[in-house]
């Protein structure tokens, strides 16, 4: 039996605990402007680029197709070669591209700097994952909500600002601005956030990666583009079904690996599929009421029903929208620590449906569109905060970068079918005035059904996610890792290791918690240590293995262990920080 050390602790995170989290989702809030940061000037972008209407919406589908792409990529690398890495790596790709696209006012160059810019829609994960790894399971359900919900949140404070920056000074400026935010970003991420210990085992899979790639190009690119060339041509069909094939031959080879990007089995698993299909009308639902509401706030009030304001209050009227989402995170912790995390995305799904039924009737005044974006923001603040709590409580640690990032894709389909089919829906009904497409309200209230329907199928698939496990009450028990607790007498008759959890001065470290890693990087098994300091976790079989040990206060560690299969129970104490002690 060997004892090596694989990873040293990361550092003291108790002097930056306080601030990983809010520099984290500062990071995610600054990925998402990327998202709205144009939405002010889209319909004079034509002009602005000297290109006709079709070719100026590439500076748009450029970033989506870019972000869908890189987002399970760069979460797979962050497993492997370290999230924090892989973070700052995203941001530097984003800030170049807005450093591109802010000296340039050709189309093809333009397309260039915001395709590096949708790269940093891995930071989403990537952040979650870092959470994860580096902060003490009571803080994790809170941080992870915020992280979730900067998607929306960035979003939707972009708007007013940037609509004020595009109606007072050049529209370049909003670049330069977004290259600010994004090295303040990597400047605050160097300084706060440590590495995270864990590491996923194994080799990048570059075959699967171009398969992905292709596949997801395939398939969003007629999505996205489908209303100029017609839903039933020969071209958007033909995408579609190449799409298809590859994708289909992309899950066959991606089975038959050992380091797959994508693990599809545990993407099967019911409580990461429901999720990840949920996500998708969670994002369908979101992106309406940005296509919709500032539209109706600007269209002028000689049609009957718009609203006539200017482009900078709309964007402030829709602005409660991000600031309910960013407000419903703590809420959200407290919800879900009592109900679980399933419960709290019914309840945010209930909420969202209520939110698009009354929008129906509340469209006739600004102070109505202020209601309906805030009823909506706590809808979806709950569901987006849920969802990463649900795939992070079914995949491995070592695994948590790549099953995030699948997730925020699926979110990324969510609001490109979203874009896709309410644009042709407000198209389709619009009233033509001197060659120019009116928005009706007939339009927009069909996106607002199209939405409630939607979210009506996001709660049926929610309604198949697993329930939380039953509590172990003689340890008050709240979450599968406690119940991993009271199995724990069990292991030590088992073949296995087993021993304490010690500090540097050799003190019991109770409520560590303990993972065992195999050799293909993934977790074999998981408890934690009771309060004199003693665990003991199964073997499945034979074989290396890593135990992972971190605590709340202590730096993690990290140690490689071989078991023989026939020994029974080894037993290997653990220090934090420190080495490893045979027992």
């Amino acid at each position: 039996m060997t004892h090596t050390t694989t990873d040293r602790p990361a550092g003291d995170t108790g002097r930056t605990g306080g601030a990983i989290v809010p520099v984290l989702a500062f990071a995610g809030i600054v990925v998402a402007v990327m998202q709205t940061l144009l939405v002010p000037v889209i319909k004079d972008l034509p002009q602005l680029l000297s290109t006709s209407p079709s070719n100026a919406t590439w500076v748009l589908t450029s970033t989506l197709l870019s972000g869908a792409v890189a987002t399970p990529i760069m979460g797979r690398l962050g497993d492997l070669y370290g999230k924090r890495r892989l973070l700052i790596t995203s941001l530097s790709v984003m800030v170049a591209g807005a450093l591109i696209s802010a000296l340039t006012s050709d189309l093809l160059t333009m397309i260039v700097g915001r395709t590096l810019q949708g790269f940093a829609m891995g930071a989403i994960p990537l952040g979650i994952g870092l959470m994860r790894d580096l902060l003490p399971r009571e803080k994790l359900p809170s941080a992870m909500a915020l992280m979730s919900s900067s998607i929306g949140v960035g979003g939707g404070l972009a708007l007013p600002l940037a609509a004020l920056i595009a109606q007072n000074s050049d529209w370049h400026a909003l670049f330069y601005g977004a290259a600010g935010l994004g090295t303040l970003a990597i400047v605050l991420t160097l300084i706060v956030v440590p590495e995270s210990p864990t590491r996923a085992e194994g080799t990048f899979d570059v075959l699967g990666t171009i398969g992905l790639s292709v596949g997801l190009v395939l398939f969003l690119l007629p999505i996205t583009k489908g209303s100029d060339w017609g839903w039933t041509s020969g071209t958007t069909l033909g995408l579609f079904a190449a799409s298809a094939v590859v994708l289909l031959l992309w899950g066959v080879l991606e089975l038959r690996l050992d380091a797959p990007l994508v693990d599809l089995r545990t993407t099967a698993r019911p409580a990461v599929l429901f999720t990840n299909l949920a996500s998708i009308m969670v994002g369908v639902s979101f992106f309406v009421v940005s296509l919709v509401l500032p539209q109706l706030l600007q269209l002028p009030t000689s049609t009957g029903y718009g609203l006539g304001q200017s482009m900078v209050t709309a964007g402030l009227i829709v602005a409660p929208l991000g600031l309910t989402m960013m407000f419903t995170a703590p809420v959200y912790a407290r919800l879900s620590a009592r109900y679980g995390p399933k419960i709290t995305l019914i309840l945010g799904l209930l909420i969202i449906a209520i939110g698009y039924g009354a929008g129906l009737g509340l469209m006739s005044a600004a102070w109505q569109s202020v209601v309906i974006a805030v009823v909506l923001g706590a809808g979806i603040g709950l569901a987006y905060s849920s969802l990463p709590a649900l795939i992070v409580g079914a995949v491995p640690a070592s695994e948590t970068g790549a099953a995030n990032g699948l997730n925020t894709l699926m979110r990324s389909i969510g609001t490109s079918v979203s874009s896709a089919v309410i644009g042709m829906v407000l198209a389709n009904t619009a009233n033509h005035v001197g060659g120019v497409a009116i928005p009706t309200m007939h339009g927009f209230r069909v996106s607002f059904l199209i939405a409630t329907g939607a979210v009506a199928v996001g709660l049926l698939l929610a309604l198949f996610l697993p329930g939380r496990r039953p509590a172990q009450p003689q340890l008050r028990a709240s979450s599968e890792e406690d119940a991993n607790l009271a199995r724990a007498e069990e292991a030590l008759a088992a073949a296995g290791f087993r021993g304490r959890v010690l500090d540097a001065e050799g003190s019991p470290v109770a409520r560590a918690k303990v993972t065992l890693i195999d050799q293909r990087g993934r977790q074999a098994g998981a408890t934690l240590s009771a309060e004199d300091g003693s665990y003991a976790v199964a073997v499945p079989a034979q074989g290396a293995y890593v135990l992972a040990a971190r605590a709340s206060g202590h730096g993690p560690f990290a140690s490689s262990a071989t078991h023989a299969g026939a020994e029974g129970a080894v037993d290997l104490d653990l220090l934090l920080p420190g080495e490893t002690v045979s027992a």
